[in-house]
C-alpha cells in the first residue's frame, strides 16, 4: 500500500513537503503525530491524526505516537486566542495512560512486527533539560524572525484582543521542533504529521534537524476537518464528541455519525474507515441511488463504533436507536442501562412522579392526568386506549384502569410512556 497515495483518494493531505513520498518508497519509514494530553481520553476532533497513523502502519511504516506531556503543560498557541491551563505532572501521566488504551484498538503497540507503533512522552526527555542549555544547544539555531514569520504568531500577535503572546506560549515551536530532533537522533524519525495549522512547528523541526545535525527530514499535514454547513466538526450542544463511553455513551457516538450530511457522510467516511476505495465508491452509488435508505451513515456509524468500542456496544447502539424510531419491544426497553435509557430519551418531555403514590399502585388514567400532564382530560386518554394508541414500556395498555406500581419501573425509577407513534414521556419517580 502506497501511504501518500492512500491519503490522496481518501482527502487527507493538506501540505506535504517535497521528498516526502520518495522517502517512504525507499525504506521503512518512523512518523510520529503528537497529542495533546488535557484530557483522559480522545475526541473525535483526534481521530483524523490518529487514522493517519493507523493508515502509516497498515502501509508497512513505523507509527510514533507522541504524548505532549511537556508541551501540554504549556499550551500550543496554534490557532487559539487564549493560553491553556497548565497541568501537573500526575494529571498528566493519568491522561497518556488512558489515551493509549484508546489507541491500542487503532495501533498494533504490542506485537514482534518490525513495524510495532510506539508511544512516547516528551516530558521524559525535556523534564531535566536545563534552560540555560537549551536555549544554548537550541535556541541559538533558529532566529526571532525565522519564528515570528509562523502564521500561529503572526495571528496571536494581531489579533484585536491585544492580549499578545507569551514568551511561554513562543518558544513553544522551540519546544516541538526539539522534540523532532529528539526522535530523529534516537529512533530514525524521518517524518512528522499533524493537522494543518501544525505546519509551522512541524517545519521549525525540520529546520532545526537541517541546521543543528545537518539531517533530512520531512513534514505532511491533513487538512482541518469541517463541516458541509460550517459548523464545527465534531462539537454538539453538549460538548465534544468524546471516545470514553464515561463522557459520551456508545449510543450517542453512533447517534453522531448516524445524523451526520449526506455531503459530510461521504467525506467522513473516507478519513475515519479504513474501507477501501472500491466498497466506498459502491456505497456512494447506493446513497445516490437511495439517499433515503442512508447506507453511507450506517456504514460510517458501523464501522468507527466498532473501531472505537466493541461488537456488542454497536449492536446496543443500533438496538436503542430502534427504541425511539423503530418497532422494538419491551425486552429492548427493559436492557437499557440508566445512560443509555436518558440519551435515547434526551428531549423528550419528563414528569417527575413520586415513589409514595406509586408504592400503592395508582390507576393508569389517573397517574397519566392527575400525576402527570400527559393528557389533558380522562375521557382523551381513555379514548386513545380504546384505540389501541397508548403503550407503558413499549407494550400496549389494553384498559385506562390498569394499576400501575413499582413493577413498572425501568431501572427502578423510570416508566415510559408512548401516545401514538411518536409522542413519548419519561416519567421519573422520585
Amino acid at each position: 500500500m502506497n501511504f501518500v497515495e492512500e491519503l490522496k483518494w481518501r482527502g487527507m493531505i493538506h501540505d506535504m513537503m517535497p521528498g516526502t513520498e520518495e522517502q517512504l518508497q525507499k525504506e521503512m519509514t518512523s512518523a510520529y503525530l503528537g497529542i495533546d494530553p488535557t484530557a483522559d481520553s480522545l475526541h473525535i476532533g483526534h481521530l483524523v491524526g490518529v487514522m493517519m497513523l493507523k493508515h502509516f502502519q497498515r502501509a508497512g511504516h513505523r507509527p510514533i505516537a507522541l504524548i505532549g506531556g511537556a508541551t501540554g503543560m504549556i499550551g500550543d498557541p496554534s490557532m487559539k486566542s487564549q493560553e491553556r491551563n497548565l497541568l501537573d505532572e500526575i494529571t498528566l501521566r493519568k491522561n497518556q495512560e488512558a489515551i493509549k488504551t484508546q489507541l491500542a484498538k487503532f495501533l498494533d503497540f504490542e506485537s514482534d512486527a518490525s513495524n510495532k507503533a510506539l508511544l512516547v512522552n516528551n516530558y521524559d526527555w525535556t523534564k531535566d533539560y536545563s534552560f540555560l542549555n537549551f536555549i544554548r544547544d537550541i535556541g541559538k539555531y533558529l532566529t526571532v524572525n525565522y519564528m515570528m514569520s509562523k502564521d500561529s504568531v503572526k495571528k496571536r500577535l494581531s489579533s484585536e484582543s491585544n492580549e499578545g503572546m507569551s514568551f511561554t506560549e513562543f518558544s513553544y515551536q522551540l519546544l516541538q521542533g526539539y522534540d523532532y530532533l529528539f526522535l530523529y537522533e534516537n529512533y530514525g524519525c524521518r517524518l512528522q504529521m499533524g493537522g494543518s495549522d501544525q505546519w509551522g512547528n512541524i517545519t521549525t523541526g525540520t529546520e532545526l534537524i537541517r541546521k543543528k545535525v545537518n539531517g533530512e527530514a520531512f513534514a505532511l499535514t491533513c487538512p482541518l476537518i469541517t463541516k458541509a454547513d460550517g459548523g464545527k466538526f465534531g462539537k454538539t450542544e453538549s460538548g465534544n464528541v468524546w471516545l470514553d463511553k464515561r463522557y459520551t455513551s456508545p449510543y450517542k457516538f453512533y447517534q453522531f455519525w448516524l445524523n451526520v450530511s449526506d455531503v459530510d457522510a461521504e467525506k467522513y467516511i473516507k478519513i475515519f474507515t479504513a474501507l477501501s476505495k472500491e466498497e466506498i465508491d459502491g456505497l456512494i452509488a447506493e446513497q445516490n441511488a437511495a439517499p433515503h435508505l442512508r447506507p453511507l451513515q450506517k456504514r460510517l456509524a458501523k464501522e468507527i463504533t466498532l473501531m472505537v468500542h466493541s461488537q456488542e456496544d454497536y449492536d446496543a447502539a443500533v438496538e436503542a436507536s430502534q427504541i425511539l424510531f423503530g418497532g422494538s419491544t419491551s425486552e429492548a426497553l427493559k436492557k437499557l442501562d440508566e445512560a443509555t435509557l436518558l440519551d435515547v430519551f434526551a428531549g423528550v418531555e419528563q414528569f417527575e412522579i413520586s415513589k409514595e403514590a406509586l408504592s400503592k399502585g395508582i390507576k393508569a388514567v389517573d397517574l397519566l392526568t392527575d400525576n402527570a400532564a400527559v393528557f389533558p382530560s380522562k375521557g382523551e386518554m381513555r379514548k386513545l386506549v380504546q384505540s389501541g394508541g397508548l403503550s407503558i414500556n413499549k407494550e400496549k395498555l389494553l384498559a385506562p384502569d390498569t394499576i400501575i406500581d413499582g413493577a413498572y419501573l425501568l431501572g427502578d425509577k423510570y416508566i415510559l410512556v408512548q401516545k401514538g407513534k411518536k409522542n413519548y414521556f419519561l416519567l421519573i419517580v422520585k
